[in-house]
């Protein structure tokens, strides 16, 4: 069993590194200008059918309503997002996606891109492949299990 926790832990950290990897290749070459917080906010937005409620958001990325609000104030600024009237009820505001805030998105998934293809390149193109199946495999919810 401890070998089997080894290997677990292992895993795991190496999937944290890569992950850590991967944000620090498109930080370092300048994704954006958009933080973490923001890509997370951003990504809500865009996968939004229609643009969202401030409550919704503050669900949506699992925190406290008044520390979105401080997302949103920020992701304006930086013409992210855009508050609209909520039509159904005059007190609320909504949030949407800029063409800006797409862009943003778009820049930062083909820095992402750019930095997993730097990366997978150390591998010979058979192992990218087995690599992304195995993910693949472990990753499925409705694997085998042990």
């Amino acid at each position: 069993m401890e070998h089997h926790d080894d290997v677990a832990w292992a895993f795991v950290d190496a999937l944290h590194a890569a992950s850590r990897g991967l944000r620090r290749d498109a930080a370092g070459s300048g994704a954006a200008g958009v933080t973490p917080g923001q890509l997370r906010l951003l990504r809500v937005l865009a996968h939004a059918r229609s643009p969202l409620r401030a409550v919704d958001l503050a669900e949506a990325l699992d925190v406290a309503p008044r520390s979105v609000t401080t997302k949103i104030d920020q992701a304006e600024a930086d013409g992210f997002v855009r508050r609209l009237a909520d039509p159904r009820d005059r007190r609320a505001r909504l949030v949407e996606l800029t063409d800006a805030g797409r862009e943003a998105l778009a820049r930062v998934s083909l820095e992402r891109r750019r930095g997993a293809a730097a990366r997978l390149s150390r591998l010979s193109p058979p192992a990218r492949e087995e690599l992304v199946r195995l993910l693949r495999v472990v990753a499925a919810d409705d694997g085998p299990q042990p």
